[in-house]
């Protein structure tokens, strides 16, 4: 498999491997560990990998690919997984088990003190957790498709992401089992888990899914509220300044975890650091994505791990620009030319650069029995493309639609997007969601970017008109609307099953099974301008 993969040229095809290494934590748990390293390229630098899927125990290729382009592998196993002891912990143990995996690391033989960390997803995750422990002797890391922090993660906008969870919750359960089930699982369980987010209460989908009760997964709906201290053992974003080591971090625009993996990128840039950053047209499971992750990571844990810079291109950002089809490179994000414009919602769903004239809001419903669906956006696990046309789903009445006038000229966003929203609703609970799409001459609608606010409470107060004003942050994007198009933009207040459903009620997230219907309003006059904020680039 390694030959099917772009990387750079191998040193040596001649591997040994050492497996099921034991790594003993601090309260007496063992991991279970191997250990790839090239047999006549005398002492390297070790590459960790920290892992809850089965890297270690089927295949192996990553550990091969990696020694042959001359490094140490080390594979570790999390905890309850592939081998290795104690109870299914995901996220919460992983700082302090990979202080205990350094201190290891450090007594063996065949480390040298020179250190690198590389992996997607969950095995970003783990990078993170140890990047400010490693100090000096970490020399680079390569996060992919991942965050510093757990909540992030569960709760992007506050609310619960229902469909990236359902299926992560699936495959863990069903990984090591053979290989014919989790390939099924995974490709074709699509059908089964969207028709399993419909039941009600949320914290038995474990059971209704598996069979079987998992702890993290009930936790996460417990400990609902952002401010619980629950989630501090998942939380390293606060460490990021502290991190010395160059990272180059690779996302997709359709990836769930692009927002945190931008606020991750601007947290080292805010501390004095110049990580790379390289963002495709990606899903988190796009095999192009993970091709050139491990290409990406390769070319530059051997710059900084064994001075071999040939590879290594000289702008540290390069991302993809879709509409134009094209890459780019810039010396930071977003870049310097981009200028915030403010489109405004208008009387019967226009949507121009003039402030609104004084008008009525618009108002729907939002009934949680027939929620509004989710049409493209980012995906997981099998369950379709991301870019979809979104006629069908702005016919419905619970949905808002604002609309500009043909383009006379090629527009480029580059850069963060977000939504000023003026609105009311007659309930305390209830969620908002804005998207972006781009309406071809034809009249199809395709998504571009998106997010959801869930809002609480108190989370924002209203004005002393009972007017709400909130911003929603959608996920960063690059992208052209070509001359001729047009630009429009969604309202409704849900995504499901990307997101829960929002019940409109004070019952507990995890428990909660009654349901109301929320009556919406969004203005758009001179005092309560809704709009969208779009960072255009001069061309």
């Amino acid at each position: 498999m390694s030959k099917m993969l772009k990387l750079p040229p191998a040193e040596t095809y001649d591997i040994a491997v050492e497996r099921d290494l034991k790594i003993p934590m601090s309260d007496g748990v063992i991991l279970l560990a191997d250990h790839y390293y090239p047999r006549t390229l005398g002492q390297r630098p070790t590459i960790l990998i920290r892992s809850m899927y089965p890297d270690r125990t089927k295949g192996g290729y990553m550990g091969e690919i990696i020694a042959e382009r001359g490094f140490q592998v080390v594979i570790v196993s999390g905890r309850g997984v592939c081998g290795s002891g104690g109870e299914m912990t995901p996220f919460m143990t992983e700082h302090e088990d990979g202080v205990a995996v350094l201190s290891w690391l450090k007594e063996q033989t065949w480390f040298d003190g020179c250190l690198g960390t590389l992996g997607q997803s969950y095995l970003g995750f783990t990078q993170w957790a140890i990047a400010y422990e490693g100090g000096s002797m970490l020399k680079a890391m390569s996060t992919q498709m991942t965050s510093s922090d757990l909540r992030s993660i569960v709760y992007p906008g506050n609310a619960f992401s229902l469909e990236v969870l359902l299926g992560w919750l699936s495959m863990i359960d069903s990984q090591e089992a053979s290989m014919f089930r989790n390939l099924g699982n995974i490709i074709l369980g699509g059908k089964r888990r969207k028709k399993i987010a419909w039941h009600l209460p949320l914290i038995d989908l474990d059971k209704v899914m598996t069979g079987k009760e998992y702890e993290f997964w009930r936790s996460w709906l417990i400990h609902d509220d952002p401010k619980d201290d629950w989630w501090a053992p998942g939380d390293h974003s606060h460490m990021i300044s502290k991190v010395t080591a160059p990272n180059h971090m690779i996302s997709g625009w359709h990836d769930f975890m692009l927002p945190s993996t931008i606020r991750d990128y601007n947290l080292l840039r805010k501390s004095g650091q110049e990580p790379y950053l390289t963002i495709g047209p990606w899903t988190h499971f796009d095999t192009e994505a993970f091709s050139m992750g491990i290409n990406e990571a390769l070319i530059w844990l051997r710059a900084h791990l064994l001075n071999d810079r040939k590879n290594l291109r000289d702008s540290p950002v390069r991302i993809f620009v879709m509409g134009s089809q094209e890459w780019r490179e810039y010396p930071y994000w977003p870049p310097a030319n981009i200028k915030y414009q403010h489109l405004y919602f208008q009387p019967s769903g226009g949507l121009s650069a003039k402030f609104p004239p004084v008008s009525e809001p618009d108002h729907y419903c939002y009934d949680p029995v027939n929620p509004t669906p989710s049409v493209g956006g980012f995906r997981s696990f099998g369950q379709g493309r991301p870019v979809l046309d979104n006629r069908f789903l702005e016919e419905r009445t619970d949905v808002l639609t604002y609309t500009s006038d043909v383009l006379d000229y090629d527009m480029e966003i580059i850069g963060p997007v977000s939504s000023e929203l003026f609105i009311r609703s007659t309930l305390e609970n209830t969620d908002f969601f804005v998207r972006v799409c781009d309406v071809d001459p034809s009249g199809k609608s395709l998504n571009v970017c998106d997010g959801l606010l869930r809002l609480a409470p108190g989370r924002p107060n209203p004005a002393p008109d009972g007017i709400k004003k909130i911003k929603i942050e959608l996920w960063p994007t690059a992208y052209c609307f070509q001359k001729g198009h047009r630009i429009r933009i969604q309202v409704s207040s849900g995504s499901f099953p990307r997101w829960n459903r929002n019940l409109g009620t004070y019952e507990s997230l995890g428990t909660g099974m009654k349901m109301a219907i929320a009556e919406q309003l969004v203005y758009h006059d001179p005092h309560h301008p809704s709009a969208i904020i779009l960072p255009t680039s001069e061309l």
